[in-house]
């Protein structure tokens, strides 16, 4: 699937913005080897990208006399982006400041397409995504399988947390529990919890799902991500917002990826809140495999060019039609090839 095409002035735009930003790394070079030179830099030490903040990182020295400390970091122009998770060479200069020199090697990455099409990091070395719906917004499968294809294919595995339980009442029990049923089925963890009413304590449900792993929280605006970690590190000063009573939409309280270290063990980092989590920059191939029922029909189909919507000899219908599949996973995956199509032509018409 092709990348979004755009119009001139959006060309212009990007140029006129790259230029600047060519400019502004310049200058931050210059500044970084006078520094050098000056012998205002400490010796190369490892660090830890906690908190990312426009051109400066929050940097947590890993090793020395200056360990768990945090720096107010730049970073070297010929430095690829950094996200939140990844190891770093750093120099310690001034007042808790300093320089990062080299980024080490990544387990994994978590990314997400911008509005361009281009790919946006979001993470880096996570060892699961957890991924939190709740009654009240009410989930949608589609936007579950949307974060699932994305963690499938970054090879992250994913866990599926039901936060508000307390929420959960006679309209909505059968619904949800059919829900999580469908992805028990398929090999996902499930857990349930309600930070609501754990009174700020964490929920034990919660803390074995954290305990010595590095997670990232994922999920729509007002399932609870920021009140869940409060929960697990009371003493952060966290922004917990409220569901809108007029839209039933979640309000964005989180404004950068932070990484926090738990008291019993392991690293959790918070993201900002995601209502569109778009697929439309992958290839339907790459959909195919981020579905764990579809993985092992790829290729089976009778045509080689079939786009699994009803052609003749499609291996998903014959799978559907056997109990293979669920009739809301393949509907799902459906839509998901629909609107990557859709975004596509949207993108071809700006030009």
């Amino acid at each position: 699937m092709a990348k979004r095409r755009l119009n001139k002035r959006q060309q212009w735009r990007i140029e006129k913005i790259q230029k600047e930003r060519t400019v502004r790394a310049a200058r931050k070079e210059k500044a970084v080897e006078e520094q050098a030179a000056a012998g205002e830099l400490g010796p190369e030490q490892n660090g830890l990208v906690i908190a990312h903040y426009g051109q400066q990182l929050d940097i947590e020295a890993l090793e020395g006399p200056e360990s768990g400390q945090v720096f107010r970091c730049f970073v070297r122009a010929n430095i690829d982006s950094l996200v939140t998770g990844d190891r770093v060479v750093w120099r310690p200069g001034k007042s808790k400041t300093g320089v990062i020199v080299a980024r080490c090697e990544r387990e994994n990455l978590l990314q997400r397409p911008d509005n361009f099409g281009a790919l946006k990091p979001v993470a880096a070395n996570i060892d699961h995504i957890i991924l939190v719906i709740a009654p009240e917004p009410e989930p949608h499968d589609n936007l579950i399988d949307r974060y699932l294809v994305a963690s499938e294919s970054s090879d992250i595995p994913a866990v599926i947390l039901l936060n508000k339980t307390d929420l959960i009442n006679d309209d909505n029990r059968d619904q949800i529990d059919a829900l999580l049923a469908r992805y028990q089925a398929l090999g996902y963890e499930v857990a349930r919890t309600s930070a609501a009413e754990t009174a700020g304590t964490p929920a034990p449900e919660v803390e074995a799902l954290v305990r010595n792993q590095t997670s990232v929280f994922v999920g729509q605006s007002g399932v609870g991500k920021s009140s869940i970690i409060q929960t697990l590190l009371p003493d952060e000063l966290l922004r917990v917002g409220a569901v809108s009573e007029s839209t039933g939409k979640g309000v964005h309280t989180t404004t950068t990826a932070k990484l926090f270290h738990l008291p019993g063990g392991g690293d959790l980092i918070d993201s900002p809140g995601i209502r569109e989590f778009g697929l439309w920059h992958m290839t339907p191939q790459e959909v195919e495999y981020g579905f764990r029922e579809i993985r092992p029909l790829i290729g089976l189909c009778k045509f080689r060019n079939c786009r699994h919507m009803g052609d003749p000899g499609c291996a998903l219908d014959a799978a559907a039609e056997a109990g293979e599949i669920s009739p809301e996973r393949l509907k799902s995956f459906h839509r998901i090839l629909q609107d990557m199509t859709d975004q596509q032509a949207r993108g071809l018409k700006l030009t």
